[in-house]
């Protein structure tokens, strides 16, 4: 059976107990071309007069390449785990964890000791406890993070990549990403983690401004300037935010 709808259909395969969702979009191209985007999906873009039965063959023999790649950004989606901002709970930033304490007073938070204080006006509202650290935190990943890709673009002077524009955001399901304007995108979450950790990201992101997509040379350019990137991305890997 030949395709001949040029419309994006969704289709799966199974590779023995992993089903694969993808979009297949058929184009007048002469390859197969598969996309493992950093949330985990799947773009297949294939010749229009390919059978369909050997579309999705060749897809299935890159199934074990597609779950690797899968696996990889996995690393890129921080653990979540449920605060309620009482007390007593663990938070971390830049690597430590601290203990919260929750005090009434103007609203404020100071890190003290191995403390982090939030002042509160209304101290058993949890949700007011939650905006005041998520400021505190903002405030201090934008200066920590504008000074690391400074000191991380230095390192790659000689790629000649402009010194990128820097924007935040709380994300669930990523740590950072670029675009090609040449912006880069970090999850104002990411302050929890240590330096080293903050810096891998940083890195991995500025050597995608020279290299878009994860193939071999991606990762022989990260390995030049990052030599100790797997370290990083294993320890990366075990936080919880």
């Amino acid at each position: 059976m030949i395709i001949t709808d040029t419309l994006t259909d969704r289709h799966s395969i199974d590779f023995g107990k992993t089903r694969i969702d993808f979009t297949l979009t058929l184009h007048k191209r002469k390859s197969l071309r598969i996309d493992v985007h950093p949330d985990k999906t799947i773009s297949v873009f294939a010749p229009m007069d390919k059978d369909k039965k050997e579309i999705l063959s060749r897809i299935k023999r890159r199934a074990p390449w597609i779950i690797k790649q899968q696996r990889y950004f996995d690393q890129f989606h921080p653990l979540s785990e449920e605060k309620r901002y009482l007390s007593g709970e663990t938070h971390s930033y830049l690597g430590r964890q601290y203990r919260l304490k929750i005090i009434k007073g103007n609203n404020t938070v100071k890190l003290m000791g191995r403390f982090l204080k939030i002042f509160t006006k209304t101290p058993l509202n949890g949700e007011a406890s939650r905006q005041l650290l998520d400021e505190w935190y903002l405030f201090h990943a934008k200066n920590i993070f504008e000074k690391r890709v400074a000191l991380c673009s230095e390192k790659i002077k000689s790629l000649n990549i402009p010194i990128p524009r820097v924007q935040l955001r709380k994300m669930k399901k990523r740590w950072g990403s670029c675009k090609k304007s040449g912006e880069i995108l970090l999850n104002t979450e990411l302050v929890k983690a240590p330096v080293h950790c903050i810096d891998y990201v940083i890195m991995h992101e500025l050597c995608h401004l020279k290299i878009h997509l994860h193939n071999e040379r991606y990762f022989r350019l990260l390995s030049i300037y990052l030599p100790d990137w797997k370290k990083r991305k294993e320890r990366l890997e075990k936080i919880t935010i």
